[in-house]
């Protein structure tokens, strides 16, 4: 199957399993979106929904997390890891949103990669998400299966995002970076089919004997 073929397959495979993808962290705004996004490094989504709720009782806007002690927002987020790190971010960048940004979420995503913790996937999840900008965010997830699907050559996210960017009109980017999260955990998980037996490895290549060894993110 030429590339353009298989391109056509798993735009078509993935709307037709996933055709309104909902997005997996719980978020009333974006504020919230952002803190769960940063939150979700090295971490589930089902661990990080379990957690946004008593973090969001105790603080929900910018203004009332700014308030909070870095030590009160830690002993919540501890269960995500990474919790002194996130918690010093979340604690700082909502005293940022503040400062010098009327207390909003920016709707830039550059002004999103200069707040503390939060780098360029977590900004493009927001766009994205939150906004409705077309991106591309790659997680450890979508890295593996354009690597499986012969899209990228797995150098590194960036040239992940580029290779996807092209090969899909940009009206799709939304959606489908959803869409393939939910394939490759419910079909194509990085312990299991290693590019051989799902229902787009197995179309796409047909012939494929060996496991694919993906570069890690």
């Amino acid at each position: 199957m030429k590339i353009k073929e298989r391109v056509h397959f798993i735009d078509q495979k993935l709307q037709e399993l996933y055709p309104n993808p909902p997005i997996p962290l719980d978020h009333q705004d974006p504020y919230t979106l952002l803190i769960a996004v940063l939150l979700s490094a090295q971490c589930t989504d089902a661990r990080v929904n379990k957690i946004t709720p008593t973090l969001f009782q105790l603080a929900s806007t910018p203004e009332k997390m700014a308030k909070q002690s870095v030590e009160k927002i830690n002993d919540i987020v501890r269960p995500c890891g990474l919790a002194p790190r996130k918690a010093n971010a979340i604690h700082n960048l909502s005293q940022i949103l503040l400062d010098e940004h009327q207390g909003m979420v920016p709707e830039s995503l550059e002004a999103l990669e200069k707040l503390p913790g939060v780098g360029h996937k977590t900004a493009s999840v927001v766009m994205s998400q939150a906004f409705g900008v077309p991106a591309f965010p790659v997680d450890t997830h979508i890295h593996r299966l354009a690597q499986r699907w012969k899209l990228t050559n797995g150098k590194s996210v960036t040239q992940t995002e580029k290779d996807l960017k092209r090969h899909f009109p940009q009206n799709r980017w939304n959606k489908l970076h959803l869409q393939i999260i939910y394939f490759a955990r419910e079909h194509c998980p990085a312990h299991a089919c290693h590019g051989l037996s799902c229902i787009i490895c197995k179309t796409c290549f047909p012939t494929r004997v060996g496991k694919i060894i993906h570069r890690k993110a």
